[in-house]
């Protein structure tokens, strides 16, 4: 009997993406699978169903979904999708595969919730960042939409025009732009806004990314601190103490004041995003400037920073969008869709199932298998947030 995949129709609020687009869909089929597509599952991202059928995949009920795939893939599963994602529980069975983000090293609960499902669980944010996993990092893939998403949020927001003119009413300076974190979002903001026309900076406390930032056309910030211990494993940011980020803010005061625009992207994967702008650095800014927070889903980097919020202060603009992937949901879903068919077929192989534990990017990624949770970060988490939880309420 051929394997079954199967993708739902997104439930959290607002999600327009969807986990595979017609495309991926007929990649899996040529994999020996069978594929099936929730009705309407992907007509919010601008695929309609006429068009998985045409990539031979299946139309079925969510109820159909649930129970015929051996693997579910989403793009945001229970740990990602807290409140809506837990009527799909029941829906789950032992032994099927749910591949997804799933918040793995904040969402405690939800992770144990799914090992008592029975499910083997693959965390999407959890891919190890090495260079076979390239075509299956759906957190560069989003990332890399909501770089571009967020300056065109800030250039709307900037009561300035970004690139200079030569006009006959005289000439018009560049908006001048500053990022704040070269990862993959920080990168897209400063080819984004370079495209645009403005006179471009960006700071990383990673010296290493500063022939990445230069190759965009961008000024590399330097600032007088030690940064040797800043990038943890697989390439990531690393946390860093209190000192740091307070000497941080102090010699970055001087460069924001001289901003239109700041796009700030600095995340730290499992904890709260690094304040990096307080409020009094915010001040400092002209009237009419913005600051566009694309880390506020992990709290933002401004002190003033209200995720989901635009928050006017003293004539400056704080953008805190949320979700910034899902505004442009045609193709994160189609590079998210890419992602997830690439992963795929390290596991399925003329359409039957083999999860090789000695892979690092199967071990990296799977949660929760066997009816346990695996995953040695996570598992760590939870007995930590056990133990720090009244004797009642452990379950």
């Amino acid at each position: 009997m051929a394997l079954t995949i199967g993708a739902p129709r997104e439930t959290y609020p607002g999600e327009r993406r969807v986990a595979l687009t017609p495309r991926a869909s007929e990649a899996l089929g040529k994999l020996g699978a069978s594929v099936i597509i929730e009705q309407s599952a992907g007509a919010d991202a601008g695929f309609p169903d006429e068009q998985y059928v045409g990539r031979g995949a299946h139309v079925v009920s969510r109820a159909e979904v649930f129970q015929q795939s051996d693997i579910i893939v989403q793009v945001r599963a229970l740990g990602a999708n807290p409140d809506d994602g837990r009527a799909d529980l029941p829906l789950l069975r032992r032994g099927q595969l749910v591949i997804g983000f799933g918040e793995p090293l904040t969402a405690v609960r939800e992770m144990s919730d799914l090992a008592r499902a029975g499910v083997s669980f693959f965390a999407m944010e959890l891919m190890p960042r090495i260079t076979r996993a390239q075509s299956m990092d759906a957190l560069s893939s989003m990332a890399t939409i909501a770089g571009y998403r967020g300056v065109l949020l800030g250039a709307e927001a900037l009561p300035k025009i970004f690139p200079m003119l030569m006009t006959a009413a005289g000439t018009i300076t560049a908006a001048r732009v500053l990022v704040l974190g070269a990862g993959v979002a920080g990168l897209q903001a400063i080819a984004t806004a370079r495209r645009l026309g403005a006179v471009v900076s960006a700071y990383d406390v990673r010296s290493a990314v500063k022939e990445q930032i230069e190759s965009l056309g961008a000024k590399f910030v330097v600032l007088d601190l030690e940064t040797g211990a800043s990038e943890g494993q697989g390439g990531y940011a690393k946390a860093m103490d209190e000192e740091f980020y307070r000497r941080q803010r102090a010699a970055l005061q001087e460069v924001i004041r001289e901003q239109d625009v700041l796009i700030t992207t600095a995340a730290v994967p499992g904890k709260r995003a690094p304040i990096l702008v307080t409020a009094q650095m915010a001040s400092a800014m002209a009237p009419g400037s913005v600051i566009v927070d694309i880390a506020a889903e992990r709290g933002g980097n401004c002190e003033l920073t209200r995720p989901g919020e635009t928050v006017m202060h003293q004539g400056i603009s704080i953008l805190g969008p949320l979700n910034l992937a899902s505004t442009a949901p045609y193709h994160a879903s189609q590079m998210y869709g890419s992602n997830v068919a690439a992963f795929l077929k390290l596991m399925v192989k003329n359409g039957e199932l083999t999860i090789n534990r000695e892979d690092e990017i199967i071990r990296e990624t799977l949660v929760t298998h066997g009816g346990e949770i695996v995953n040695a970060r996570v598992s760590e988490l939870v007995g930590t947030t056990a133990a720090a939880m009244p004797a009642g309420e452990r379950r």
